[in-house]
């Protein structure tokens, strides 16, 4: 089927264009991860698509772009939902996430809108889903290396900025460190940005044939974060470094993070936020549900008083994106360090 000017987005990376065989519309009724082939009719908020290379791709009236049908959940920019019908909608987000949106913030434009042509079907007559592409079940006698998660109080509070700084100082104690996003909404960014910290390999829900984790139930959600832990593990990982997106108060994310499945498979936590009291409150939370916080990072330590702000009440030290690139503060915080430490006091 000819493709070749079609732009297909990152959310699709994982699906083999030869398989492509037809596009069907009509009275199809989309679900998640549900491949599309839609056209743009008026660019606005995302004027680019990122392209299964991360390259941010231009968009222009008329083209046509391969997405994923899903929801999101973004405080900052969006939240959607997947349509009833094959209907006009919008690019959610520019990763390749088609929904229509049913609140935004005040910040953001409104969503570009396009127009579906009809879901992707493969050579067997199947719809396309993302899920049919995904990674296999990891190895089950691999055990998880010391695994540190890191959460926060909401997106754009400094968490993969707090995991690439984490892998970078790893690397620098001479471990193979590695690290994946456990939920979120399809995009690169966050991704390149723990490869080009010196991840040898990165994952991501979309790796497990999510296109977004918003409205996923606790089960699905324990299902990516034991695919992409265990395959993290299979390829070699000495320590891993793993991100849950947005805020302790997204649903999904509270689930994830309280559920037993989570304090199982993580060895300590890093707590993300943009000012000392947001800092203070998620830091309470997590040790109320039992889990191991070991410090406080994020975007408050661009703020010298932030920083001496959450030092005076937090229980845990405060570190910044430099403390934590360096080699001896990075390797301090593995679990194995800090239970050194206990046992040593």
């Amino acid at each position: 089927m000819t493709s070749e000017r079609w732009k297909f987005a990152y959310t699709t990376r994982r699906v083999r264009h030869e398989a492509i065989a037809s596009v069907v519309g009509g009275d199809e009724v989309p679900r998640a991860g549900d491949l599309v082939l839609a056209e743009v009719l008026k660019i606005g908020q995302h004027a680019r698509i990122e392209l299964i290379d991360g390259r941010r791709a231009q968009m222009f009236r008329g083209d046509r772009i391969v997405i994923a049908y899903g929801n999101r959940y973004a405080p900052d920019q969006f939240e959607g939902v997947v349509p009833e019908d094959l209907g006009e909608c919008h690019l959610l987000a520019a990763g390749g996430v088609a929904g229509r949106v049913l609140c935004q913030h005040n910040g953001m434009n409104d969503a570009t809108r396009i127009a579906p042509i009809g879901l992707l079907y493969d050579v067997e007559g199947r719809r396309m889903n993302l899920r049919d592409y995904a990674l296999g079940a990891p190895p089950r006698d691999v055990p998880l290396p010391p695994t540190i998660a890191v959460v926060g109080t909401s997106m754009n509070s400094g968490k993969t900025t707090v995991v690439a700084s984490m892998v970078r100082g790893l690397r620098a104690a001479g471990l193979n460190a590695m690290s994946c996003k456990i939920t979120g909404t399809g995009a690169g960014g966050d991704a390149w940005l723990m490869k080009d910290s010196g991840a040898e390999l990165v994952l991501d829900f979309t790796d497990a044939g999510a296109v977004s984790t918003s409205l996923l139930t606790l089960p699905e959600l324990e299902e990516i974060m034991d695919t992409l832990l265990g395959h993290l593990a299979a390829a070699g990982a000495e320590a891993i470094v793993f991100e849950v997106a947005d805020g302790l108060l997204q649903p999904e994310t509270a689930a994830l993070v309280a559920a037993p499945a989570f304090r199982a498979a993580v060895d300590a936590v890093i707590f993300a936020s943009g000012e000392a009291m947001g800092a203070c409150g998620g830091v309470t939370w997590l040790q109320r549900h039992g889990l191991p916080v070991i410090a406080a990072s994020g975007l408050m330590t661009s703020a010298p008083l932030a920083v001496r702000e959450a030092g005076d009440v937090l229980p845990v030290p405060v570190f910044s994106r430099e403390d934590l690139e360096t080699g001896a503060v990075a390797y301090q915080l593995l679990p194995q360090q800090q239970e050194a430490k206990l046992v040593a006091a």
